[in-house]
């Protein structure tokens, strides 16, 4: 018994020494004491000296995990001080530390002589085989309280061999996550500021709060500065980045946006919970100028393997509320779209748009009844047409400085944003119920109303009056809807697997949309005909368009479940105008609807193949048909193969000329993407778009990495075109980064 803690021996033999006041114990011994056990050959405990001696095959584990193995142990009997010899050490977090002598004093700081750290586990076949990566040092002191180690005359071997010296290193110990101090330092170069250099100080402020310090000292332009604050509160959190550089040579960037002395940037987000339903929050992005995330390579631009696909020509600054019930929905936001492309007033401020949409609990006639609205309200300072000619493009007639006076006609432009003020708001309520006869047929009657009440202030700048009335004018539309959706589902079982035939049809019925073509469209732009909004009731993308006169959808849909695993879905149809105007071959703004396979009394025929034998393969197909000469308007092919050891997917896409669209050509090209795993820990990884009708590569990446539970090596190169405004032709942006990480040490980055 030691003061009032028991000290349990269990041994072959134990013997007492009364007149020295020495407990031998001899024979595989094992000790517990304060929370800490020792197994040894050999254990004396001097009463006197209140010194615990240990030797032969020692093994001490503490309280925390850590296990100490030793030849020699000699320790004050609260662990406070003392030295062993010829120790290892490994820790609760898989990492490991060696030394020829270790000596301990105020329970605080071990010393050890001629150490050896690393994070990597030790080989299985070979345990006495260097480990992938560690860090010597003459000495490596560890100070539990600071929870720092500190070495002295430090290298790093990599498979035993040494690749790097210092006189000097420091890194908080394992069981650190958050500690101030210098971070790895990074390396970047480009050719706005030549090469970088970061050099990372991570300052832990509070339990709940840090900040972030990485200058960036450059050859060319001086120093950027960058610094990132972080916060968590109860109930969320939020960060705000901001960068900033005086530049010492902006002339390098003449005729460019970066040629100006300061250069900065702020970048804030957060996010809060009102409650489990409710939460608000915000981004936030401001710019000097718009090539300045680019030009630093900052942000996004971090992680250049991802540019295989286009890069964001706006960045969203927003706050928003968010709601979320059981059958409900609320979302309101205030956007400022900020352009990184130059094109700031051609870009509209959303202030505010608001939804909401709630499906009533209890039936209504015996079927579901929901209701939805939409509020919005943006405001754009210069329009924006696009050309849809080859006229149009070389002549530079949608621009708004043209004089030439066939500039801006709906021949050869199109109006993709109004200038001015746009005002809508949209209610619209929806009922429907289905009903099952005795024949499995399914009958499934609906009805809806909508309503608009639309604002537009629309600037009487050059042309725009060619395609919208100028001034202020207001519109209040409606759209009231009836229809009736059949289904017929055959079932057929078979061994192998099951089978079912699904024929549809819808019938819908309402009036001619009113104003059609002659009000502005700012959200639906975009629309795409095929097997997925076939039976949408209203096909338009957005609220600003409303499909009017009355319709017929025609479909049928197979699906094949096999009983060893795997489906196939296949769906063909057609749509019919039967009366009224048909909204898709009205040209409105943008010309939406046109060249989309809608725009006649009988659509383009819609067909999609979606086929999963199992979980490794996986096959789609969407394809629109020429009505009359079943030539192929549209065409898509995705095939991807996922193993443990490789991944690879392709996708073809065949699109035919949209000219009224202001896509003069035909367009066609496959995109690659895959990945193979070499080895246990490495992977090589590419994607590559090849436009085959320049006949050319236009983007490609290529990576290779290896990663295992103690170290990453990354190395990726992308080669892109970037397409600036306007008829400039596209330049070759090529990127390189290498990423070395040492697990507890850090991760170094070089960027050029």
């Amino acid at each position: 018994m030691i003061g009032d803690n028991h000290m349990l021996v269990q041994a072959t033999e134990v013997d007492y020494d009364y007149n020295n006041s020495r407990i031998s114990a001899v024979g595989n011994v094992q000790l517990f004491y304060n929370g800490t056990s020792v197994e040894a050959d050999r254990v004396i405990y001097d009463q006197k000296t209140k010194r615990l001696h240990a030797e032969g095959n020692i093994r001490m584990t503490d309280a925390d995990g850590k296990i100490t193995y030793a030849e020699i142990l000699d320790l004050s009997d609260d662990y406070r001080d003392g030295f062993v010899d010829s120790l290892r050490v490994d820790t609760a977090d898989q990492t490991r530390m060696a030394a020829t002598r270790a000596d301990r004093s105020s329970g605080n700081y071990t010393v050890f002589e001629n150490g050896v750290y690393t994070a990597c586990a030790p080989c299985k076949d070979d345990p006495k085989k260097p480990p992938l990566w560690q860090v010597k040092g003459a000495r490596i002191i560890h100070d539990q309280q600071e929870k720092m180690l500190y070495f002295e005359t430090a290298q790093l071997d990599f498979f035993g061999v040494p690749i790097a010296y210092m006189p000097y290193f420091s890194t908080p110990d394992p069981t650190v996550k958050r500690k101030t101090g210098f971070l790895m330092p990074g390396f970047t170069s480009n050719t706005p500021f030549g090469y970088g250099v970061e050099i990372p100080f991570y300052w832990a402020i509070a339990p709940d709060m840090d900040a972030t310090f990485s200058p960036r000292i450059t050859s060319k332009q001086g120093v950027l500065f960058q610094a990132e604050f972080r916060q968590r509160l109860p109930d969320g959190a939020y960060q705000v980045r901001v960068y900033g550089i005086d530049q010492l040579d902006p002339g390098s960037l003449a005729g460019q946006p970066g040629d100006r002395q300061f250069r900065g940037a702020v970048d804030t987000k957060g996010q809060f919970a009102l409650n489990d339903k409710w939460v608000w929050g915000w981004d936030g992005v401001l710019l000097s100028d718009y090539f300045f995330m680019s030009d630093y390579r900052l942000a996004q631009y971090k992680d250049p393997f991802g540019s295989i696909q286009s890069l964001p020509t706006e960045a969203i600054s927003q706050l928003y509320l968010t709601g979320v019930g059981n059958r409900s929905f609320f979302d309101a936001r205030a956007i400022y779209y900020l352009s990184y492309s130059g094109n700031q007033n051609r870009v509209p401020v959303v202030a505010p748009v608001i939804d909401y949409s709630n499906v009533i609990n209890s039936p209504i006639l015996g079927g579901e009844f929901s209701y939805k609205t939409n509020f919005v309200n943006l405001t754009r300072e210069t329009a924006l047409f696009d050309p849809i000619t080859t006229l149009a493009n070389t002549n530079s007639l949608c621009t708004t400085a043209s004089a030439d006076p066939m500039a801006r006609l709906p021949s050869q432009c199109l109006l993709r944003g109004m200038p001015g003020t746009y005002t809508r708001l949209t209610a619209e309520a929806q009922w429907r119920k289905s009903y099952t006869d005795p024949l499995g047929q399914i009958w499934t009657p609906f009805a809806s109303v909508r309503a608009d009440a639309i604002n537009a202030d629309i600037s009487n700048q050059p042309g725009v009056s060619n395609f919208l009335p100028v001034g202020d004018t207001q519109t209040v539309r409606l759209m009231p809807t009836v229809g009736l959706e059949y289904r017929y589902p055959f079932i057929n079982v078979q061994p192998w697997g099951t089978t079912t035939v699904e024929p549809i049809a819808q019938v819908i019925i309402r009036p001619n949309e009113p104003g059609a073509g002659k009000l502005p469209s700012a959200d639906a732009q975009s629309f795409v005909f095929d097997t997925s909004n076939l039976l949408a009731v209203d096909k338009f993308s957005g609220y600003d368009r409303v499909e009017g006169g009355s319709r017929a959808n025609v479909g049928v849909q197979a699906t094949t479940q096999f009983d060893p695993g795997g489906s196939i879905k296949g769906m063909f149809g057609q749509s019919y105008q039967m009366f009224g105007m048909n909204s898709f071959a009205v040209a409105d703004v943008t010309n939406t609807g046109i060249d989309s396979g809608l725009q006649n009394p009988r659509s383009d025929y819609v067909a999609s193949l979606d086929y999963s034998p199992n979980r490794t393969y996986t096959f789609s197909v969407r394809s629109r048909m020429d009505e009359a000469t079943w030539n192929i308007n549209r065409f898509e092919a995705t095939a991807s193969a996922n193993f443990d050891g490789w991944s690879v997917a392709v996708t073809y896409g065949d699109y035919a000329a949209q000219p009224e669209l202001g896509y003069l050509t035909r367009r066609e090209g496959i995109l690659t993407s895959g990945s193979v795993k070499m080895a246990s820990n490495w992977v090589v990884q590419g994607a590559a778009r090849w436009d085959l009708e320049a006949n050319m590569i236009n983007q490609y990446a290529f990576g290779a990495g290896f990663v295992d539970d103690c170290f990453v090596l990354a190395a990726s190169y992308v080669s892109s075109y970037n397409y600036s405004v306007g008829s400039a032709p596209p330049v070759l942006n090529k990127t390189y980064l290498l990423t070395i990480g040492l697990r507890t040490i850090g991760v170094n980055s070089v960027n050029f």
